[in-house]
């Protein structure tokens, strides 16, 4: 069936992090080095990008406390600097506005992301990404991750496109390509770097239209 409907992840698929890899560099901060990648990015985003705290401050001690740590105060100070730097130093892919502007003649295009509310809104807002797009789905705002079918579900309903006529684009197998596939929505891998396996993927946004059916 023909695509009508193309969901897009927002980190490492329409912007560049202003620093590598920051939940990474959380895990990094906290010593979770011994941690299963997997396991700890799903506490991490349920914790950390399913509610609306007053402060970054009070976000990450949310996450110190789920994951039973005792750290010092210079350590959260640490991962409110690295955070905020992320933010600061974003930029936006050089193919991501031609893009857009492209599809959206033909698609309904919708933004879907795991994330913060403190970052989210300044990118969105520097970049001028929120006219692009049909609807804006934000874990901080529903309460819901992207594993959630719910997250998909609900804009399918809404914009009223079957999940055979949707896409999702995005960087991260665990976040975007699994959450998708789990909703029973075709998957497509932005993997710049070419360094992971994954059978429908490309390299640049640039190869998307060619990929959509």
């Amino acid at each position: 069936m023909a695509t009508k409907l193309i969901f897009f992840d927002l980190w490492g698929t329409l912007l560049e992090n202003g620093v590598r890899s920051p939940v990474k560099q959380v895990k990094w901060i906290l010593r979770l080095e011994d941690m299963d990648f997997s396991e700890y990015i799903v506490k991490f985003e349920e914790v950390f990008m399913t509610k609306k705290f007053k402060d970054l401050k009070e976000g990450f001690e949310e996450v110190i406390k789920a994951f039973e740590l005792n750290v010092p105060d210079f350590v959260v100070e640490k991962l409110i600097g690295m955070w905020n730097k992320n933010t600061i130093l974003s930029t936006i892919y050089d193919d991501t506005i031609d893009v857009l502007t492209e599809l959206k003649k033909d698609y309904k295009l919708v933004l879907i992301a795991n994330t913060d509310p403190f970052s989210v809104e300044s990118v969105l807002e520097k970049h001028k990404l929120k006219e692009y797009f049909d609807e804006i789905v934000l874990s901080c705002d529903t309460g819901n991750l992207k594993s959630n079918k719910k997250s998909f579900g609900d804009v399918l309903k809404k914009l009223k496109v079957k999940k055979s006529e949707a896409v999702m684009v995005g960087d991260s197998i665990d976040s975007d390509i699994k959450s998708a596939e789990n909703a029973g929505i075709k998957a497509i891998l932005v993997d710049r770097r070419g360094s992971r396996e994954f059978e429908n993927k490309i390299s640049s946004l640039s190869e998307l239209k060619e990929n959509l059916k």
